[in-house]
């Protein structure tokens, strides 16, 4: 037995080493505890999630302690702009999309922001228990594959904006970008904004300069959230969704690159491009 803890003594010691001089191994924990305390965050108040199925509560004891696991990992937010939330109405807010620890961002919103909800594909719901956890926080899951019940989740999504005061929080790009520009917004948020004929809500957060993927680094770092005034969709068809989110792009990228060069600054980081 003293043999087998020396052994397992000796292993936690070469693991602590490691992590503590490479920078890859240091990454792929970081990454590993925060994927796996995100879904145990998740899943552990589902018992509490059932007395009250498909509510935006359910997700704030989750979301407290991602805020919380994710400083100690060393991803630290500041949220400015909450004086341009509105919670008497609903609405889209819409983020630009870097990594998995956007989850933690999603995390310092949904207390904040209301009536909150997501759109996700249909896959997520058959990943048990997490999908479980998903369905009773409001989540919408969407079949990516069918035009018809896009279209249906479309129609539930302006239902939820006008008759609950809803804000569905979306990630335009799509798919993670970490560059110095934004992608290419798609159009699914903006027909929904149109067709509920609600505000859009833009939502910058600061280019992650403590975590480089290819780099396979991921430091400490402190980023900024910034809540940008609410665009009235008042009025507009679907004539206008395109000039209306090349504006809203073109907004986001702006204040992208203004806080992203005072996240530098704020983080002493000297950046190589």
């Amino acid at each position: 037995m003293t043999t087998s803890n020396g052994e397992l003594l000796g292993l936690a010691f070469m693991a602590f080493f490691i992590i503590t001089l490479s920078s890859t191994a240091r990454y792929y924990f970081k990454f590993f505890c925060f994927v796996a305390f995100s879904v145990v965050c998740a899943v552990g108040p589902v018992p509490l999630m059932l007395l009250r199925p498909r509510d935006y509560r359910n997700a704030l004891i989750p979301a407290y302690l991602c805020v919380r696991f994710g400083k100690m990992l060393g991803a630290s937010f500041s949220v400015r702009g909450k004086e341009n939330i509105n919670r008497s109405h609903g609405g889209i807010v819409l983020m630009n999309h870097q990594s998995a620890l956007d989850l933690i961002v999603l995390a310092e919103l949904w207390p904040i922001m209301g009536r909150s909800t997501v759109v996700a594909k249909k896959e997520v719901l058959y990943m048990f228990p997490f999908g479980t956890a998903c369905w009773l926080w409001g989540t919408l899951f969407i079949d990516r594959q069918n035009r018809d019940s896009a279209k249906n989740v479309i129609n539930k999504e302006a239902k939820a904006i006008n008759e609950k005061q809803a804000k569905l929080l979306f990630f335009p790009e799509g798919t993670r970008g970490n560059g110095d520009k934004l992608l290419p917004f798609k159009k699914g948020s903006f027909h929904v904004a149109v067709e509920s004929q609600a505000f859009i809500q833009p939502v910058v957060i600061s280019k992650y300069h403590f975590l480089k993927s290819k780099a396979k680094i991921f430091n400490r770092g402190q980023n900024i959230i910034k809540i940008l005034p609410e665009i009235s969709c008042a009025g507009l068809t679907k004539d206008d969704i395109p000039a209306l989110a090349e504006r809203v792009q073109k907004m986001m990228q702006r204040e992208y690159e203004l806080l992203s060069d005072e996240s530098l600054a704020i983080n002493n980081i000297s950046e190589v491009h």
